[in-house]
């Protein structure tokens, strides 16, 4: 056969199938994908913000001195790794990690790891339940308990104290519920709390709603402030009653997934557990060993099995990177830089401020800032977003013997950081992820 016979011969053939290829293809369509073979193409997940950038993106002349400022208070206080993220007026500035996320093999802590942060969970979960109010599902002034309840569920109706009928959604927001705590801060005793019960570990979120329920008020709903972790919890089953699947797949998908966080998990106990980009944790020197929180015979660290993390839920059970974390706040801030999240009437009622000011999901707000803070053994997190534009994140692998106190300090120290830096850079780092998604 001729060389051009051949080549007209060739092409024939692939036309032919191509095609036959697209006749079957859409023959396929027109019968609803009954053709062998046929299935619908899913779209890739977005690649998550944290993972598109690296430090070296922000390795520049002008903030060595602000570097050097962070890796001094890390080594004052014995922390092994931390990240550190910037952001004004809803544009991503600047994001970095220093130290080791993991010193067994001496790995660099990077943008893309992620960290418990305790209790900066409970912003998360305030905002889940601020957008049930806005969506109709709920209001903030709903009861929680008794047969006209949210949690009215027949589990939940053998109440102790009568007066638990008044406890609101909002008085849970505020942390004025007015629980006690018999047994110590129930979610970091759970062992207590089971021998109360009578039950087996682990507790589930149905058996910590249940024991507040057993709990006498130490004070009427709406009036004396104590901070509670349960509070929390039972906000966590709030959502789930409400929203009828689960609260982790409720906050990832109507939540975060809308802000474009793509990296925020329910946080795992064990090691084995922890995802890929996730940091280890390291406790104290003086830290020992204590049982599992799973009711084995085990001793463990508290960082490593010994609390609950993912059994806190919305009070402290989520793992976050410091930039995906600035993305939930640019959502809720009023900035004009970006089309917020939840409407300005939902925003001011999570941020009042003055002499008797009780936040929600904030830890406090005033007029030149809203702070929230999180500790626990292995990580300390705090937020800080300030009202001239700035706002700000940094988390640590490590927890201090002065607990929540060492929130407070990377507060001032960070805060006195910043001002070494006489220019940012003009950029918004945000953008890589809407290049992407």
């Amino acid at each position: 056969m001729e060389r051009s016979t051949k080549l007209k011969y060739l092409l024939f053939i692939a036309i032919t199938t191509i095609v036959a290829v697209v006749a079957v293809n859409l023959y396929s369509t027109s019968r609803g994908g009954e053709a062998s073979g046929a299935e619908e193409v899913e779209e890739p997940a977005p690649i998550p913000l944290n993972h598109l950038l690296d430090n070296s993106m922000c390795d520049i002349q002008e903030t060595k001195k602000f570097d050097a400022a962070i890796l001094r208070f890390m080594r004052y206080w014995g922390i092994r790794g931390g990240s550190f993220a910037l952001m004004r007026n809803d544009s991503l500035l600047y994001a970095k990690g220093y130290g080791f996320s993991n010193t067994a093999d001496s790995t660099i802590c990077e943008v893309k790891n992620i960290f418990r942060v305790a209790s900066v969970s409970k912003l998360i979960t305030a905002v889940a339940i601020m957008h049930l109010q806005e969506t109709g599902q709920l209001s903030t002034q709903d009861t929680v308990f008794g047969e006209e309840g949210i949690l009215n569920d027949t589990l939940f109706l053998h109440y102790r104290d009568k007066n638990i009928k008044k406890i609101t959604v909002e008085h849970l927001l505020r942390h004025t519920s007015g629980f006690s705590n018999p047994h110590g801060d129930a979610a970091f005793n759970m062992e207590l709390v089971a021998r109360y019960l009578g039950k087996p570990l682990p507790l589930s979120m149905d058996d910590m709603v249940y024991y507040a329920t057993r709990l006498k008020l130490r004070a009427k709903p709406g009036g004396w402030y104590h901070y509670s972790n349960l509070g929390y919890i039972i906000l966590s089953k709030v959502i789930e009653k409400v929203s009828g699947i689960s609260y982790e797949t409720y906050i990832k998908d109507s939540i975060l997934a809308p802000m474009g966080c793509y990296d925020i998990h329910l946080a795992n106990n064990y090691s084995e557990g922890f995802r890929e980009n996730e940091v280890d944790y390291y406790e104290v020197k003086e830290a020992e060993p204590v049982p599992a929180y799973d009711g084995s015979d085990t001793l463990v660290m508290k960082s490593h099995g010994g609390n609950d993390v993912h059994g806190l839920y919305g009070a402290g059970g989520w793992v976050a990177s410091p930039v995906e974390l600035l993305k939930l706040v640019s959502a809720i801030n009023k900035c004009p830089g970006r089309e917020d999240f939840l409407t300005p009437e939902s925003i001011d009622f999570m941020t009042p401020y003055g002499k008797n000011a009780k936040p929600a999901g904030w830890a406090s707000s005033s007029s030149k800032f809203w702070l929230r803070s999180g500790s626990m053994a292995g990580t300390s997190a705090l937020i800080k977003a300030q009202k001239d534009g700035y706002s700000w994140v940094f988390i640590s692998n490590s927890s201090s013997w002065n607990g929540p106190g060492l929130a407070r300090q990377m507060n001032r120290e960070i805060t006195k950081a910043l001002m070494r830096v006489k220019k940012w850079p003009e950029t918004d780092l945000f953008e890589l992820s809407q290049a992407t998604t």
